[in-house]
């Protein structure tokens, strides 16, 4: 079996500069993940940009600029989506060169079963094994079901990828690939942990009061999440588990102090469930060969039900603005898109669902904004045409540095009141005011 396999991959392989010239203008293409690019197609697929017209690419959160925009900076011959925005996404969308494509994560493959149909998937991936499949390493996601959209699957070589255990569809077997590239083999991009400031500190002590033994973690991205997990690893928890849509270098070392078993875990129990994972070469080589982590595509990680089947799940996750009715905007700053949905509701839903469980929302009071002004976070009412990330039906906890509040059976009068308790003392007299003009503040009770 093993040299039959060998047969198919060589009868596959190709160069990029020949896969690239298979595209023809109007084609759509999926185009990987994450850190994970297939960095020779791109550039093969870029040195045709001039020949090529209305040829559209998805992915999922840029991490750096595909050689492919870079060749065409008036996206006249390629249309990129992502479903997922990055800080890199971000300044190609202020430049009219990426557009947002609205999702609720864990539906994501549902979305692409059900409404996609790519012309070509281009995907990164492990050399084939002996038993003559490819690996997709830290980015399992949206990509299996993307493969099953195909009319022709391309797999990119890179030996730097860590073999990511699943899981489950963590891998397509050569009978699955049309195409093979061997790539350059460039080293895994790295994202080293966002530093946590003095604010972050003071909001994670408060979410630390609302976590218990045995309870299953998700930490999202940034300051606040790491200074979270080193808050929890000097503390006394223990018998923590993993269920989450993002693996982190701060998991990494809650593993290593023992923090992290997965025994008190009811699915996939000893097991620290994930779909991608960002971060440290730390990482990128715990993961390798690691049979105490899992794959999963983002339908089985991200499924409300499947989060509310842990018990004490507690999900922490960021917000940028969050206004007195208690609706909580996590991705765009008025019109303009920041980042995405991504699993933020997927969990805030899945958490409250869980016996035991937290669904919390952290972020600071104030920001500084460009006129050098101090603003609160915690607003009467969103900016004009903000996104709502989670509605107000759905949301538990919200934390800032001054506190944290549980909102789930409040009125809106008892939730304006519990958010302004825990807004900057700055701002407090003026959001009672706007909430009294607002007819959700009771000054007699």
């Amino acid at each position: 079996m093993e040299r039959l396999n060998r047969a198919k991959y060589l009868e596959k392989l190709r160069t990029a500069e020949e896969v690239a010239r298979m595209i023809k203008p109007g084609d759509e293409i999926f185009f990987s993940e994450f850190v994970l690019r297939p960095e020779a197609f791109d550039e093969a697929l870029a040195d045709r940009a001039e020949e090529l017209i209305n040829v559209k690419i998805e992915g999922v959160c840029l991490t750096k600029i595909p050689r492919f925009i870079e060749a065409d900076p008036k996206r006249q011959h390629f249309i990129y989506n992502d479903w997922h925005f990055s800080g890199v996404s971000r300044k190609l969308y202020q430049q009219g060169l990426c557009s947002y494509v609205p999702f609720t994560y864990h539906q994501g493959p549902r979305v692409i079963r059900k409404y996609k149909n790519y012309d070509y998937v281009v995907v990164s991936a492990r050399p084939m094994d002996g038993q003559g499949y490819f690996n997709y390493g830290m980015s399992n996601s949206l990509t299996s079901a993307a493969i099953t959209k195909a009319k022709t699957v391309i797999v990119e070589i890179n030996e730097n990828m860590p073999h990511c255990l699943g899981g489950n569809q963590e891998s397509v077997h050569v009978s699955r690939v049309d195409y093979i590239i061997e790539g350059h083999n460039q080293p895994i991009m790295e994202l080293p942990p966002s530093q946590p400031s003095e604010t972050d500190a003071k909001i994670a002590q408060n979410i630390m009061k609302e976590i218990e033994d045995g309870a299953c973690l998700q930490l999202g991205i940034g300051g606040l999440p790491n200074v979270i997990g080193t808050m929890i690893a000097d503390s006394d928890l223990q018998d923590l588990g993993i269920h989450t849509e993002m693996l982190v270098d701060s998991m990494v070392d809650l593993y290593d102090v023992g923090k992290i078993t997965g025994n008190q875990k009811t699915t996939d129990r000893f097991k620290m469930v994930y779909t991608f994972a960002m971060g440290t070469r730390k990482l990128y080589d715990f993961l390798h060969n690691n049979p105490a982590c899992a794959s999963y595509p983002v339908n089985y990680t991200n499924d409300p039900r499947i989060i509310a089947a842990n018990d004490k799940v507690v999900a922490i996750n960021n917000a940028i603005e969050v206004d007195l009715f208690s609706q909580v905007c996590s991705e765009s700053v008025g019109t303009t898109q920041i980042s995405g949905t991504g699993g933020q509701f997927d969990f805030i839903f899945g958490a409250f669902n869980s016996r035991g469980g937290k669904g919390i929302i952290g972020l600071s009071s104030t920001y500084t904004g460009k006129d050098g002004m101090v603003h609160s976070r915690i607003v009467p009412s969103l900016q004009p045409g903000s996104i709502v990330t989670v509605p107000r039906s759905c949301v538990q906890y919200i934390a800032t540095e001054f506190g944290i509040v549980q909102l789930k059976g409040k009125s809106t009068w008892e939730r304006a009141e519990a958010l302004i308790g825990i807004a900057h003392p700055m701002f407090r007299d003026e959001l009672i005011h706007q909430a009294r003009d607002m007819k959700i503040w009771l000054d007699h009770r």
